[in-house]
């Protein structure tokens, strides 16, 4: 465990100096302060206003910036580390690697994690001091959910980074992915079940199988317990799970999903050749 640490605070130590993770803080910093600055918590959408307002506008942008972040920046994690030959000095430490591998996945994570949830932390505090009600119930729901966010798609990107024999491959691969999730959003799935005359809960089902339809939903659950803006759909979905349910397996399944990625990758890894 203590190499496991050690290999974790030496990844957050090299993120810490990168430029990437400076306009990764500012992106996200930006974002809060864009939105205070238009006067977001002054508006009124179906029904919500103040802070939940601001939470509700950051978490939808947050799901679009975030995946791209973390999987471009993990990818190059174990791929770019075999092209500058990182390998052949790890073998003579008595660091095992699990230990590394490991240690890379917790030091990336609260890399990625700490300024998403520091952005949301920083709005909590300008809403307190200007006397906004803060919803400790939205903001702590959209924290797990972020969280989990992070730890699905960096087991992607390090099951990527594992198995790409080079960082423009990783890269390339990483990209190839998020498009895919994107284009298997909604508006792509709605026009393949009226075209092939799908059932809706094979539809449903799939949508449901990407982790980034599963944090919209989950977004938007959270607000609109019914599902009314996703239209018959939200019937099978709460038919299923529950409005509860289907919170708790927003939560779950991305995370699940994100670990099994990562074992996968550590698998791999650990079979391959490593120099």
């Amino acid at each position: 465990m203590s190499a496991l640490w050690l290999t974790a605070r030496l990844d957050i130590v090299e993120s810490l100096r990168a430029r990437w993770f400076l306009i990764y803080t500012l992106v996200f910093g930006g974002i809060v302060a864009l939105l205070f600055l238009f006067g977001l918590t002054e508006s009124r959408v179906l029904g919500f206003i103040g802070l939940s307002r601001l939470l509700v506008t950051y978490i939808q942008l947050t799901m679009a910036i975030l995946p791209i972040f973390v999987l471009i920046t993990t990818v190059r994690s174990v791929a770019g580390d075999r092209e500058a030959g990182v390998f052949e000095y790890l073998l003579s430490l008595p660091v095992s690697l699990g230990a590394w591998f490991w240690g890379k996945f917790v030091g990336r994570w609260l890399v990625v994690f700490l300024p998403v949830a520091a952005a949301m932390l920083a709005a909590v505090g300008i809403a307190l001091v200007r006397g906004i009600e803060v919803p400790w119930t939205m903001f702590g729901y959209y924290t797990a959910l972020l969280a989990a966010m992070a730890v699905c798609f960096l087991g992607f990107g390090m099951l990527i980074s594992a198995v790409a024999r080079s960082t423009d491959m990783a890269q390339g691969a990483a990209f190839l992915l998020w498009l895919v999730l994107l284009l298997f959003l909604d508006l792509i799935l709605l026009g393949v079940m009226i075209q092939g005359r799908v059932a809706p809960e094979v539809a449903v089902g799939v949508a449901l199988a990407n982790p980034l339809q599963v944090f919209r939903t989950a977004a938007l659950a959270l607000f609109d317990p019914q599902l009314i803006v996703l239209g018959p759909s939200a019937f099978v979905i709460l038919d299923t799970f529950g409005a509860k349910g289907y919170m708790a397996f927003a939560l779950a399944y991305p995370s699940a999903l994100g670990l099994l990625a990562a074992s996968l990758g550590y698998f791999l890894f650990r079979r391959g050749d490593l120099p």
